[in-house]
């Protein structure tokens, strides 16, 4: 597990013709088609997770907001409704919904508490894996607790996103204040 590289080692492989949209499989640059911030929207039909033309992003501005952690479940509850995640039709499906739901409240709880809060959330998917980024203007590097010591309160947010996540991360960019986490997790089956 690592908290350094920006992205995950590509063990994923590329789609199979280019059904990600990019080459590779890689998700969209921040300014592509469906780079702009985005409000919730009413539920699509059901279908697979993620569109099977390529990666769809969503983004949510923190920016003179409170409420931070509930405003971020309901973004990403109404994303999952949107790419057919929700409603679930098995309980391996709901799980997978809830788990990227408690990522999102983690990743934005620890922006809360350790980096003056978040600025922007950034939810990605694409038929294998959805991303989720929380930037920041913390300077801190979130790690698990070691040694874990379950049963105690607090300490827990990086243990749970390392737990429940296929891959997670740190991204900074040079010169510039803050950070973001990653965190990514597999679509259903």
């Amino acid at each position: 597990m690592s908290t350094t590289r920006p992205y995950s080692p590509g063990d994923r492989g590329p789609e199979p013709s280019g059904a990600s949209g990019t080459p590779g499989g890689a998700a969209p640059a921040a300014g592509g088609p469906d780079g702009g911030v985005a409000a919730p929207t009413a539920a699509a039909p059901a279908s697979p997770p993620g569109p099977p033309g390529g990666a769809q992003a969503r983004r949510l501005s923190f920016e003179d907001q409170s409420g931070v952690v509930p405003m971020a479940r309901d973004f990403t509850r109404q994303a999952l409704y949107d790419w057919g995640w929700l409603p679930a039709a098995t309980a391996d499906r709901r799980a997978a919904a809830e788990d990227v739901l408690l990522v999102v409240s983690e990743l934005v709880t620890n922006a809360c508490l350790h980096a003056e809060g978040p600025d922007l959330l950034t939810i990605t998917c694409d038929r294998k894996v959805i991303r989720l980024e929380v930037t920041d203007r913390g300077t801190g590097q979130p790690s698990p607790r070691t040694p874990h010591r379950a049963g105690r309160p607090g300490g827990h947010g990086m243990f749970i996103v390392q737990r429940l996540c296929l891959d997670w991360g740190v991204l900074r960019t040079p010169d510039v204040a803050g950070k973001t986490v990653w965190a990514e997790l597999g679509t259903p089956s």
